[in-house]
C-alpha cells in the first residue's frame, strides 16, 4: 500500500485545482433540488465543462489515484457532483469500460463523458433487494432482441435517463441450480416501446427514484454486456464501483460537514457539552480512517488492474452507519432548525437514512466481510 502521490499526480492535482478556480465562479445557478430535468441539464453541462476541460474521463480513463484526486479536489472546492448522471458516470461507465465490447465502449462512454446521454439503475426489484440473485424480470430470446418483460423498483433517475443497465433472468431459476445463475447484464434504451415509469417520493419530497414496468420491451441481444448468463459475475463488477469509489466524494463532504457542525456548536452555545465534543471528535477520528481506508482500496485497484475489491464492503459498511451518526450529531447541534424541511441538513439527515439499506445492506456487507476477507463458511 502506498498512501503517498507522485509528482506527475500532485501536478494533476494542482492543475484542476487552478481550472476549478477560474471555471466555477462562471456556473450558472443551481436549479431547484427537486426539479430533476432541470437538474439534469444542469449536471450534464457541468460534465460538458469537464470534458471540454479533458478531465471527461477521469472515471474511468485515468488511474484510480487520479480519480481519487479528482473527487477530492472537486469536493473540497464546491464543485457540482454528478448528481443525475452519477450511475452512468460511477456504475454502468465503469462496468462498460471493464466489461464491454470495443465498439459498446465506442457506443456508450463518449456520451456519457461528453454530458449527452444519462443513465439509470434497473437492479432491484419488489421481490428482490438485499436478494438481489432473486430477481425475476425475465428476458427471452428472439432472434437478434431479448423481449423483456417484469418489473422494477427504486430505479434512481429513472424518468430522465436516455439508457439503463438493467438485470434480467435469461434463464428460470431451478431449485438444482445457485440463483445468481442465468442473470444477465442489459443496456436499455429508455425510449423503447413497453417501459412505464412512475415517481417514488422520498421522505425529503424527491423523486430521484422510480418503479419501472416492463411489457414485452424489445432490447437488442448486441446490448448486452459479457456473456449470456454472465450477469452476475458483470455486476459484482458494477457493484464493486459502486461500494469501493462511488462514495469518496461524500467521505471528503461529510469531513467538511464535521467542521460546520463545530462552528455551528460554537456560536449557540452547544460547543460547552462535552458529550457533543466527544462525538464529534470520534466521528472526525472515524472520517479520517475512512479517507485512509479509501486510498488504500484505491491503491490496491491500482495494483491490481483498476476495478475495486472486497475493502469496498468494509468502507461501506462502516461509512453508512458513520453518515448516519454524523448528522444524529447534527440534530443535537441545531436543534429545531434540524427540522426543517427546506433546510439542506434536513435532507441530508433524511438520505442518511437510506445509507445502510442502499448499495447493498449492511447485513449483506457484513457477508462479504465474513466470507471473503476473514474466510467464515457461507451463511445458511
Amino acid at each position: 500500500m502506498d498512501l503517498t502521490y507522485t509528482e506527475e499526480e500532485e501536478a494533476f492535482r494542482i492543475g484542476l485545482r487552478e481550472w476549478l478556480a477560474r471555471t466555477l465562479p462562471m456556473l450558472p445557478p443551481k436549479p431547484d433540488p427537486l426539479d430533476w430535468p432541470a437538474r439534469r441539464t444542469y449536471d450534464l453541462g457541468w460534465q460538458r465543462r469537464l470534458y471540454d476541460a479533458g478531465y471527461g474521463e477521469v472515471h474511468w480513463g485515468a488511474t484510480p489515484t487520479q480519480h481519487l484526486i479528482f473527487l477530492e479536489e472537486t469536493e473540497e472546492a464546491g464543485a457540482p457532483y454528478v448528481g443525475a448522471n452519477f450511475v452512468g458516470l460511477l456504475h454502468a461507465g465503469p462496468t462498460i469500460a471493464a466489461e464491454g465490447t470495443d465498439e459498446q465502449r465506442a457506443r456508450w462512454l463518449e456520451p456519457v463523458v461528453r454530458g449527452e446521454e444519462a443513465w439509470c439503475q434497473g437492479f432491484s426489484e419488489p421481490d428482490a433487494g438485499s436478494d438481489l440473485a432473486s430477481l425475476r424480470t425475465k428476458a427471452v430470446r428472439d432472434g437478434d432482441h431479448y423481449v423483456v418483460t417484469g418489473s422494477k423498483i427504486w430505479t434512481s433517475h429513472a424518468e430522465v435517463a436516455d439508457w439503463c443497465e438493467l438485470l434480467v433472468r435469461t434463464e428460470p431459476i431451478s431449485p438444482a441450480a445457485p440463483k445468481h445463475r442465468g442473470i444477465s447484464w442489459l443496456a436499455m434504451p429508455m425510449d423503447a416501446p413497453g417501459i412505464t415509469v412512475r415517481p417514488l417520493r422520498t421522505l425529503a419530497g424527491s423523486a430521484e427514484f422510480a418503479e419501472m414496468f416492463l411489457d414485452e420491451v424489445r432490447i437488442p441481444v448486441a446490448n448486452r454486456v459479457g456473456e449470456e448468463n454472465d450477469g452476475w459475475r458483470v455486476t459484482m463488477v458494477t457493484l464493486s464501483y459502486e461500494r469501493g469509489t462511488a462514495f469518496v466524494g461524500e467521505v471528503v463532504a461529510c469531513r467538511r460537514t464535521l467542521g460546520l457542525l463545530a462552528a455551528a456548536a460554537r456560536e449557540n452555545g452547544r460547543w460547552d457539552d462535552p458529550v457533543l465534543r466527544r462525538t464529534l471528535g470520534r466521528l472526525s477520528a472515524e472520517f479520517g480512517a475512512l479517507w485512509r481506508l479509501t486510498q488504500w482500496n484505491v491503491s490496491e485497484a491500482q495494483r491490481t488492474g483498476g476495478v475495486p475489491g472486497t475493502g469496498g464492503s468494509v468502507f461501506k459498511l462502516r461509512y453508512s452507519h458513520a453518515r448516519q451518526e454524523l448528522y444524529e450529531a447534527a440534530a443535537e447541534v441545531l436543534g429545531p432548525d434540524s427540522l426543517d424541511l427546506a433546510q439542506e441538513w434536513t435532507a441530508d439527515r433524511l438520505s442518511s437514512l437510506s445509507y445502510t439499506i442502499a448499495a447493498g445492506t449492511s447485513q449483506i456487507q457484513q457477508n462479504i466481510v465474513a466470507e471473503r476477507i476473514l474466510g467464515l463458511p457461507k451463511g445458511r
